[in-house]
């Protein structure tokens, strides 16, 4: 299967936290899109391993994805292996995406730094032929990084006005993690209710950046060429 566009995440709701909008406006375009979850987030303080892969599953349904994987790669410790970075050439190799979305290199949680390190590594092994040869090589035309914790001046914000209710109705889906008083465990710094306004205040300064309500920033390497000026408009 052939994805125009394959987001990465170390964690599952790493994508409905920070990309949602873009992932549901692809959609929306008529994009084929997938996730790849690099942990099953066994380390995490609240949730188990199954209630997450089910919240997951729902989100997915909202996200309308073709398709998502779990790697397996311990959580709290996501390694710059070769081990690992064969598995995430492996499905590189098998949905052969144009785009890959990736978490931005700096962030206070070391599986999001680790997770954009270990994705742009392989992105480019996945482009050598004489590396595992029985599975035809694929080099993804651009990296692009979402935002996490911490901030960087964006490449390109994307409008997701449109898409904002389902983005949000994606990360409620995850009643383990967020702000839910229904669900007894420790509180975090993702299930405080100032968390989920954080999100709304991030989209809607980003959004007002380009004179829209709701908005999600991105930033490339490398320079963007553009074809048709006119395109920009």
């Amino acid at each position: 299967m052939d994805l125009d566009v394959l987001a990465f995440g170390a964690h599952r709701d790493d994508i409905e936290l920070t990309c949602a909008g873009t992932m549901i406006k692809l959609v929306d375009q008529g994009y084929r899109t997938g996730i790849i979850d690099l942990t099953a987030g066994e380390m995490g303080t609240r949730g188990t391993v199954e209630e997450r892969a089910k919240e997951a599953e729902e989100s997915s349904k909202i996200l309308k994805i073709l398709c998502r994987e779990n790697l397996g790669i311990p959580d709290a410790n996501i390694a710059i292996n070769d081990k690992n970075k064969l598995k995430v050439i492996k499905v590189l190799r098998k949905y052969r995406p144009r785009v890959i979305f990736l978490p931005y290199w700096m962030d206070r949680h070391p599986d999001h730094a680790h997770a954009s390190q270990l994705v742009s590594e392989s992105a480019f092994l996945s482009g050598l032929a004489k590396l595992n040869p029985e599975l035809p090589r694929h080099h993804p035309e651009k990296l692009i990084y979402y935002m996490c914790h911490y901030k960087f001046e964006p490449s390109f914000v994307v409008d997701v006005t449109e898409q904002n209710e389902r983005k949000m109705s994606a990360i409620h889906c995850y009643k383990s993690q967020i702000h839910n008083p229904n669900y007894q465990g420790e509180q975090t710094y993702i299930s405080s209710p100032e968390y989920l306004d954080s999100i709304e205040v991030r989209s809607r300064y980003y959004g007002g950046l380009i004179g829209k309500k709701h908005g999600e920033p991105f930033l490339v390497r490398d320079m963007i060429e553009i074809v048709d000026v006119m395109t920009l408009i």
